[in-house]
Formats: structure tokens, sequence, C-alpha cells
């Protein structure tokens, strides 16, 4: 098993969802934690607020590539970059797997049901969307793991 897989499986097992492992991740290559945006990110999960539309590992994805270049502070603008990132990751994500929506990559389900089938599918879609958002971070220039 590989670091991506191996890592991967822990979160899970550990019971994070898909947007808050691709937040840990990034958080974890940094040496950094910050528990407040992991938490945050779990309303992105199973499809924004368990609706299965808009996929986790994608507002995930976009809200990494947001650490490093969106605007945080009142005095600054977001990166001329990150629209065109964003946009980069979309569109490929959409390409990748055919779909940006849960309900359409891992089929309808009842996540209160106990089933838990979904989550290989899950565990592919967000390591190949995680190099993604590594691969697009440093063809724009940026350190990954480093933002300081």
């Amino acid at each position: 098993m590989d670091d991506i897989s191996l890592r991967l499986f822990k979160l899970s097992s550990a019971g994070f969802c898909c947007a808050q492992i691709m937040y840990k991740l990034a958080l974890e290559d940094e040496g950094t934690c910050n528990d407040d945006l992991v938490r945050s990110a779990q309303g992105l999960c199973r499809g924004i607020a368990d609706t299965q539309k808009t996929c986790g590992v994608l507002s995930g994805g976009i809200g990494v590539l947001g650490l490093y270049a969106a605007k945080a502070k009142n005095d600054e603008s977001a990166h001329e970059d990150f629209a065109p990132m964003v946009q980069a990751f979309h569109e490929w994500f959409k390409t990748e797997f055919g779909s940006t929506q849960c309900a359409t990559l891992i089929g309808v389900r009842d996540f209160h049901s106990g089933d838990q089938s979904f989550k290989p599918i899950c565990a592919g879609i967000i390591q190949k969307a995680y190099v993604k958002v590594y691969e697009i971070l440093l063809e724009h220039g940026y350190d990954y793991g480093n933002r300081a």
C-alpha cells in the first residue's frame, strides 16, 4: 500500500469524510493542523449536507487550492491564478470521473443505514484528486507543503 493509500485508510477509519480528508492530507503535508478548518469541512461531505449533490472531494480540493491562493485578509486579493487553478481542477474532475455529483459517482446512498460500501470508490477519487491538486499547485509555482 502506498503512502497516500495508507494515510487515506487511517483517516477514513478514524471517521473523517472526503472533504475533511482532503484538508487533513494537505495540512499533514505541511506539518500543521487546523481543527476548525477540518471541522468546518464536514458539511461538504457526502455531496454537501448529505444531499449527494456536489462531491465533497471536489469541494475539498478547491478548498486546498484556496489555502494557497485565495483571499484571507481585508488588505489582500486572491492570487490571479486562483480562479484558473479552480477551473482547471473542476474541468479535470468532470473529465476524469464523468460527473461532479456524488450520487452519480457512488450511486444513490442512504448514509444513515450503515452501508459503507461506497468508501473504496471515494478513496480512489480522493487519491486521484489529491495528486491532481498537488500537480496544479506545482504547475503554478507554489511550494506544496509550504504556504509560509
